[in-house]
């Protein structure tokens, strides 16, 4: 079976990798756009866990319609991985939630790790 997959919306970067040092601020962000066939909103946001991650969500309007930018922030102030799922609530009936995969790569501070 072959098939054209049409996209829902336009999603950039598709997911989130906080990479730094402890102390630092850390921080990245994703683009959503919705297509201009399947237009939605989004009506909440949650987490899997929540507990290293801080995000906003802001709608920006542009001439060509409404778009989301996603803001995470790293909270964990001590060496590590962690990966989260923040998960983006819809209206749409074709899609009634994104994904968004977050993943830290928090290294040692820098001082400490000298003495």
């Amino acid at each position: 079976m072959t098939g054209k997959v049409e996209s829902f919306a336009t999603i950039h970067p598709k997911r989130v990798t906080l990479k730094g040092v402890a102390g630092q601020k850390i921080k990245g962000s994703v683009r959503i756009i919705p297509k201009e066939k399947y237009p939605f909103k989004i009506l909440g946001t949650r987490t899997k866990k929540g507990r290293n991650i801080r995000f906003n969500l802001e709608e920006v309007r542009n001439p060509d319609g409404a778009e989301y930018l996603l803001t995470v922030e790293n909270l964990k102030q001590e060496r590590g991985r962690y990966y989260d799922i923040i998960y983006l609530k819809t209206d749409s009936k074709a899609k009634s939630e994104i994904q968004i995969n977050v993943s830290g790569n928090i290294s040692g501070d820098k001082k400490k790790m000298k003495k």
